[in-house]
């Protein structure tokens, strides 16, 4: 294990720890986690939308272009034109394969908006549930933060300059001598 991944790794045991001391923080984050989540699958849900839309006005531009060489190919029967029967039926096989393959793109839409909604109504649920357990934690919990808890470790009550300066230090030392027994 490098340097880079002992100290990544040290620094993440003491956010794991602040965090636990905090746990209204914790739930914060996660929460705000959750309003990202939530916003970017109801975009993935528009986005969605808008491509069905554009998918069931393909199917039906097809669906009247099927029509219309269906049509002509009864007409062209009922001419006894062979010359036209062809060519006609030819293209009215490949406007179905088209239409079939569009239709398969918007059962994949269909199925993908599905999903995007469940994930938006799980995300929701979670969140509720997050805000709910960030109002049973005790007020006086709230109230402590970031500043005053300069380093791992802190007392509840502010530190004044002089101290954070030197806690500040001494972490700094403890550091370069962590690089230090490692190089």
């Amino acid at each position: 294990m490098g340097l880079f991944d002992e100290l990544s790794q040290y620094l993440e045991q003491q956010l794991d720890a602040f965090l636990k001391q905090h746990p209204h923080l914790e739930l914060q984050a996660l929460d705000e986690q959750l309003q990202e989540q939530s916003v970017k699958t109801e975009q993935l849900i528009h986005a969605s939308k808008v491509k069905e839309q554009q998918l069931q006005q393909e199917v039906l531009a097809l669906a009247a272009e099927i029509k219309r060489w269906h049509q002509r190919i009864a007409k062209a029967e009922r001419a006894g034109r062979i010359d036209l029967l062809k060519p006609a039926r030819e293209r009215e096989a490949a406007l179905l394969r088209q239409g079939n393959q569009v239709w398969g793109r918007l059962a994949g839409v269909k199925q993908h908006l599905e999903q995007a909604q469940s994930l938006l109504q799980q995300t929701q649920a979670r969140r509720r549930e997050v805000q709910r357990k960030m109002d049973e934690i005790p007020h006086s919990a709230t109230t402590t933060g970031w500043e005053q808890s300069a380093a791992y470790g802190a007392s509840p009550e502010p530190l004044d300059p002089v101290e954070a300066r030197f806690r500040k230090w001494e972490l700094e030392q403890e550091l370069e001598q962590l690089k230090r027994d490692r190089a």
